[in-house]
């Protein structure tokens, strides 16, 4: 998911709040960033405390309601161990979903029928599971949803209200064998009673060690008016979390457990999904003139009967099934796409008429991803891409992952070195993305959603820094007017997270979070890019690779990235001490020149001994003394620089530490054009550097490769003797520029 850009698509209104959006993050890159360096903390209150769960009738516990980065490496034989590549199946396949479902687009209602066969994988028999129905987030205020929505006086994404238009979906019957299963709701997480997003199955029949149960369900789901990653909107239907999906087990060694446990946690503001890698038969029956896309592989041609026409998708070896239908999409756009150890994929795009120049732009960038990270990571292994972008109206849907299927952005014009042009490239690699961090690692995103957002958005920067892309902030029509600034889109990430006055670590659960859910994004990302610099592109790389290899299919935890990054880098203090500083806590890094002096170490008066007797050096005799070197000297040196004569220089430098301590290098540069280096990497508070050379120092400058992007100001790293102002003329100017665009676009509201 990508919160930062949704917006609504084609309105002057909405090129105004999106060039506004794109210029707050950006010039936080900038001045504006090095100035403020933070973001304003969110009061949250504590939630309503519902009833205690009751126990599970076969002991099994649920995963705690705070659960979040684990610190233990999982198992080598956790979730079944590395896959091979010689298995009959890409992953240990634990559930298998049939579905059948109709849409009604008049009531915007889906009926459905499924079949659940679930594998209990533990050494423990199971009486009771575990399913999320996600949609009830929407059935009205009193959900977790909503009342975290509420107590954090904030918006998601673009903030909609659906005001009438609630979402649902009810159990209309489940059996197992043909015997009916009791449900009640619970709240794992202890959020109000009110919230109906799990619910507890007590199964008349046991499951024992290794066998596999059969669920037969049936449900009805009310789409909400688009919001939150799902919904309606005129025609339009982007179908997702609208199905019963059963929760995790997790067995002994897996993410930290250490007995099985249930993972199910209810659907959060700010949290996204979990679940078990399995495969889906969907067959999904709409009226005739719908254009459907979804998760998988259409199998043979649609169906028609009835003026309704069935379109069956299958895919194994994912962790969910989302759809799109609608009867205004325009004639889709479809390309090939291949590449080493992949299959040749199916790339479609479907989009509305209205956003045709949208297309081909997200085409393209998607194609370029497909490349990169199979590149850079390992080999997609599915046989299509889905890519929708939603029409006007509907811009709740965009921005939006599913496995091989998910939404991009919409836009009227997509014109070079444009925001338009840099956000529909974004969004579209970074919800691609999430095809690797959320599809193929399926880490656990209610507790670690660093490992998919922050990850994914790491490794999406990084595409754009190594394809030479820009972040752009224009309009269009500033753009023709001249205005077209573009930034390395790290200096976009640093400049959107708070480094002043962080508050939560990366590694904590998406849910409970002072600064809501924007670090887990963008900290994430400058941390990684901070460590790459630090231990270098190809190992980090080669660790990436890695840990794709090892841990694809198996749910890896925080833990599992920490080890695969310090064994494979051979960098182990340097990953342990970033994650035990910067994951598992948050400390601000702010290290800075405090003071720079270069003095000359000329003849000072006094008394001395000369022969046995003591003589006196007055000040004008000492004076005249250095005059007359320094004439010699410049004689015999006519073309030497300032800065350099007859006497030494002593040059003092003072560094301050105001953070979490980093390793610093000190370059001092010398009116000779000499340069000195040092290492600053004790944990102190202050230090001070000194040398004795023939010439003045010019120029202190710490972390001169710009290693520390986590850094509170890099405007402090640097000082000279002489007053520069090219700095401060380059960003003010910067800024100057950014404010007169803010304020022409107001002027024009």
């Amino acid at each position: 998911m990508n919160p930062r850009f949704a917006s609504p698509g084609g309105t002057a209104a909405h090129g105004v709040r999106l060039a506004i959006a794109a210029v707050l993050l950006v010039a936080g890159a900038v001045f504006a960033a090095d100035l403020l360096a933070g973001a304003a903390p969110v009061t949250a209150r504590p939630p309503v405390i519902a009833p205690a769960v009751p126990p599970s009738p076969d002991g099994i516990a649920l995963a705690a309601p705070d659960a979040a980065a684990v610190r233990v490496p999982s198992a080598p034989d956790a979730w079944g161990g590395p896959r091979t590549g010689l298995e009959p199946t890409l992953s240990d396949r634990v559930v298998h979903y049939d579905i059948a479902a109709t849409l009604d687009p008049v009531k915007h209602t889906v009926a459905g029928r499924e079949r659940l066969a679930w594998r209990n994988r533990s050494n423990v028999a199971v009486k009771a599971v575990y399913l999320h129905l996600y949609m009830n987030a929407f059935e009205g205020a009193g959900s977790t949803y909503f009342t975290e929505r509420r107590e954090r006086d904030g918006t998601f994404r673009s903030g909609v209200d659906i005001k009438d238009a609630w979402g649902h979906i009810d159990l209309r019957r489940v059996a197992q064998g043909g015997a009916a299963v009791p449900w009640r709701f619970i709240q794992p997480d202890n959020g109000p009673p009110t919230d109906h997003t799990v619910v507890r199955l007590d199964l008349p029949q046991a499951v024992a060690p290794g066998a596999t149960t059969t669920l037969d369900i049936d449900f009805l789901t009310q789409l909400p008016r688009v919001v939150a990653r799902t919904g309606y909107f005129g025609t339009f239907h982007l179908v997702a979390q609208w199905f019963p999906k059963i929760g995790v087990l997790e067995l002994p060694g897996e993410r930290g457990a250490q007995a099985p446990r249930w993972n199910v946690h209810e659907f959060h503001l700010n949290s996204e999904f979990y679940a078990d890698f399995g495969s889906y038969d969907v067959a999904l029956t709409v009226p005739r003139g719908y254009t459907v896309g979804a998760t998988g592989e259409l199998q043979g041609q649609p169906v028609d009967k009835d003026g309704m026409r069935t379109w069956r998708f299958a895919q194994g070896d994912v962790h969910d099934f989302a759809w799109t239908a609608d009867s205004q999409t325009a004639k889709p756009l479809v390309a090939a796409w291949s590449g080493p150890g992949s299959p040749p994929v199916t790339v479609t795009v479907l989009y509305p008429p209205e956003f045709a120049a949208s297309a081909a732009p997200a085409l393209k960038a998607a194609q370029d991803a497909l490349t990169y990270f199979s590149t850079t990571l390992g080999p997609y292994p599915y046989k299509t891409l889905t890519i929708v972008i939603p029409p006007y109206n509907a811009e709740e849907a965009g921005g939006m992952e599913y496995p091989t299927f998910f939404t991009a952005e919409a836009y009227a014009d997509v014109e070079p070195r444009t925001a338009h042009q840099f956000e529909l490239a974004f969004v579209t690699i970074h919800e691609f993305g999430h095809g690797y961090f959320y599809g193929l690692l399926a880490s656990n995103e209610f507790e670690e959603p660093m490992l998919d957002e922050g990850l994914n958005e790491y490794w999406d920067n990084r595409m754009m820094r190594d394809q030479g892309q820009l972040a752009y902030i224009a309009t269009p029509l500033l753009r023709r007017l001249g205005f077209a600034p573009g930034y390395p889109t790290f200096d976009a990430e640093r400049g959107g997270t708070p480094r002043l006055d962080p508050a939560d670590a990366p590694g904590e659960n998406a849910w409970h979070r002072l600064q809501d859910i924007g670090p887990v994004y963008t900290r994430t990302a400058t941390l990684m890019r901070d460590l790459e610099a630090r231990i270098g592109r190809a190992p980090m790389e080669r660790a990436f690779k890695e840990y794709y290899r090892r841990w694809k299919f198996r749910h890896p935890s925080v833990a599992d990235l920490r080890e695969t990054l310090a064994e494979v880098t051979g960098q182990r203090a340097v990953i342990e001490d970033a994650f035990a500083r910067q994951v598992y806590a948050v400390a601000r890094v702010d290290d800075r020149i405090q003071d720079l002096t270069s003095t000359e170490l000329t003849p000072l008066p006094g008394t001395r001994l000369h022969d046995g007797a003591r003589v006196e050096d007055k000040p004008t005799n000492v004076d005249k003394w250095i005059d007359a070197a320094r004439a010699r000297w410049r004689k015999a040196h006519p073309h030497a620089p300032d800065g350099t004569g007859p006497y030494p220089y002593r040059t003092d430098v003072t560094v301050v530490r105001r953070g979490a301590p980093v390793p610093q290098t000190l370059v001092v540069t010398f009116a000779d054009g000499s340069t000195e280096t040092a290492r600053w990497d004790a944990d102190e508070r202050w230090h001070k550097f000194t040398w004795t050379k023939p010439a003045r120092a010019v120029k202190a400058e710490l972390d001169p490769q710009r290693q520390h992007y986590l850094d509170v100001s890099k405007l402090d790293d640097a000082r000279t003797l002489e007053p520069d102002a090219s700095a401060s003329r380059r960003w003010g100017l910067e800024f100057e520029a950014v404010a007169e665009y803010l304020l022409s676009l107001i002027a024009t509201l």
